[in-house]
């Protein structure tokens, strides 16, 4: 028997009464669990089935309501404040209509990777599926286009249901998750338990890729003569372009950055070549080409990058990095697959790179020189109208210029998304806002929006179209009343101009339904200016190359009220260089049939 004395118990603390959670109604429960989770910021427009919320949002003084004219621009506006801001977006509507209104936004945030949350009302649990006034299923009708869908029927649930669809659209591959709340469960009162236990069992994304394909990765990287580095929207997404502009510099590689991931990478950077694909520049397109080694970071390999798919780079190795284990080899296959975070990724393969480097010395020389001549020969450019009105890649190009890199620029869907995306200058990911994957007209002006509210100290741009500016330009209104100045630039050419560039092109300019009388002939309708005017903003028409800079620097002046410029540009300006759909990207002579120099034969 051990002599060892025992030891003297310690003195038990006295019990404190056990605190009891606070009963609330689910409505309430909603706008807590906001708040606890950070959320400054929604966006939405109240009905039947979700007005329980509406009475305790009223008395927040956390969460920031801004009542928009449709529920499309409450999506968009969402989406516009996560994308240039990273943080999640929240939209809000009403069951039936309002919810189906916000599957346009929930689409695209899907496609672009944007984290938005979007919560809908729903019709008593107890009238679901008897056809109940504004009843739809909007969980079935998102669970394609979302990451995914929860139908809450409990007031206990609300709380935990909420933080985790937060934290699906936050982690991983971030995107769009829809939460549909019954009215029964906003009304009934439930105990509010903070933090709430979230159980995602068949929830785990990767985010540390495997080391030996890292090395893998690395060990091509140096043996490579003719490398690129792929760069897409999911570098911007994962916070990354410090960590890709180290790795760039460290192996001398050319860099490409799609039109999701402008601004991840300088563009006054000499390894940068451009945006690749469709209208992409003649380097960033043969680069990718003619490459040995294509290190892909975040990209999907979309059609609009690669044409045909299966004659895409024929001679290229492919290493694919994405935190999305289906986008991997989807399109093509890859020979390094790495799953996981781009940021995390993208820092171990500098380190084993560097590591390789010791052993074998890479040489790309000769693949600059190549490269370096297509930029002489090739440089990106527009012919002059013939027609007397203004060029519209002229105008876009000194809203970069006068606005400078800081801004944030956000396009609607066409012509004029393509000029934004190649005459303005990205030195800064989260600067450049547009629908690259859905392609959604109607995007600019509300995500300009929410991209104001997200940055209000930034100046901040919609680049819209005529057509896409009579969208959703109800949200001007929204901007007016609740001081959100931002400046809106309709490139007006009086049509559906990227549909009538297809028509010139492939149509034999048979320019069916494509005219929008906007701002051509002596009636305009509407007239952009009375029809600011009449949002409460300022408006201002150009129509000379000599007025262009004046009207800008009087937009970028004004700061007590939105701005609409109608740039009234011409109808036969199009968009070069441009490859075809459906072809291969493999022919050097596209670049010369589709040159500016083209264009003035055409």
């Amino acid at each position: 028997m051990s002599s060892d004395p025992i030891p003297t118990p310690l003195p038990r603390r006295p019990h404190a009464a056990a605190v009891q959670p606070e009963e609330i109604t689910g409505a309430a429960a909603v706008v807590r669990t906001l708040e606890l989770l950070g959320v400054d910021d929604i966006f939405g427009l109240p009905g039947g089935a979700i007005l329980p919320v509406y009475d305790p949002l009223m008395d927040s003084t956390e969460v920031r309501h801004i009542l928009v004219r449709h529920e499309q621009g409450a999506g968009h506006a969402a989406e516009g404040y996560a994308a240039s801001s990273g943080r999640l977006g929240v939209c809000i509507a009403t069951s039936g209509p309002g919810a189906t209104n916000l599957v346009t936004a929930i689409a695209d945030a899907y496609m672009d990777s944007v984290p938005l949350l979007a919560i809908t009302g729903q019709v008593f649990s107890t009238l679901m599926g008897t056809d109940a006034f504004q009843e739809a299923d909007i969980v079935g009708i998102t669970m394609p286009v979302t990451k995914h869908s929860f139908l809450v029927k409990d007031a206990k649930d609300i709380p935990s249901t909420i933080a985790a669809a937060a934290h699906i659209a936050t982690t991983g591959r971030p995107g769009p998750v829809l939460v549909d709340i019954t009215k029964d469960a906003q009304q009934a009162t439930a105990p509010f338990i903070w933090p709430p236990k979230i159980d995602l069992p068949g929830y785990r994304p990767v985010t540390k890729a495997h080391g030996k394909q890292v090395q893998a990765a690395a060990q091509l990287l140096v043996e490579a003569k003719k490398p690129v580095l792929y760069v897409g929207g999911g570098v911007i997404r994962a916070k990354a372009s410090v960590e890709l502009l180290e790795l760039a510099e460290q192996t001398g590689a050319p860099v490409v950055t799609t039109l999701m991931a402008r601004g991840a990478f300088p563009d006054s950077h000499e390894q940068q070549l451009g945006m690749p694909g469709m209208h992409g520049t003649v380097p960033a397109v043969l680069a990718l080409q003619e490459s040995d080694l294509i290190i892909a970071l975040g990209a999907r390999f979309d059609d609009r990058v690669t044409g045909k798919a299966e004659l895409f780079a024929p001679n290229a190795k492919v290493v694919h990095v994405d935190v999305d284990p289906a986008e991997i080899s989807k399109i093509r296959i890859a020979d390094v697959p790495i799953v996981g975070d781009a940021k995390d990724v993208i820092v171990d393969l500098t380190a084993a790179y560097l590591s390789a480097k010791k052993e074998t010395t890479p040489d790309i020389a000769d693949w600059w020189t190549y490269l370096n001549g297509l930029r002489e020969e090739f440089p990106l450019g527009y012919a002059p109208t013939t027609d007397g009105l203004l060029a519209p890649q002229y105008v876009i190009q000194r809203i970069g210029e006068l606005t400078g890199p800081e801004g944030v620029y956000a396009s609607g869907v066409g012509q004029h998304q393509m000029w934004a995306a190649q005459f303005i200058k990205y030195e800064r990911p989260n600067s450049w806002l547009n629908s690259g994957g859905a392609g959604t007209m109607g995007y600019s002006v509300p995500a300009a929006m929410g991209a104001k509210v997200a940055e209000p100290d930034r100046d901040v741009w919609a680049i819209d179209g005529d057509g896409c500016f009579q969208m959703t330009n109800q949200e001007l209104a929204t901007c007016a009343i609740n001081n959100i100045p931002i400046k809106v630039a309709v490139i007006n050419n009086s049509s559906l101009g990227m549909v009538r560039q297809w028509q010139t092109l492939f149509y034999d300019g048979r320019y069916s339904n494509t005219d929008l009388n906007t701002g051509h002939d002596t009636i305009r309708v509407p007239d952009f200016v009375k029809l600011a005017e009449a949002y409460g903003c300022l408006g201002i028409r150009v129509t000379t190359e000599e007025e262009v800079d004046a009207a800008i620097k009087l937009a970028l002046e004004t700061n007590d009220r939105p701005v609409v410029i109608d740039f009234v540009v011409s109808a036969d300006a199009m968009v070069w260089p441009m490859v075809p759909q459906g072809v291969s990207n493999s022919y050097v002579q596209y670049a010369r049939d589709h040159s500016p120099a083209f264009e003035e034969e055409i």
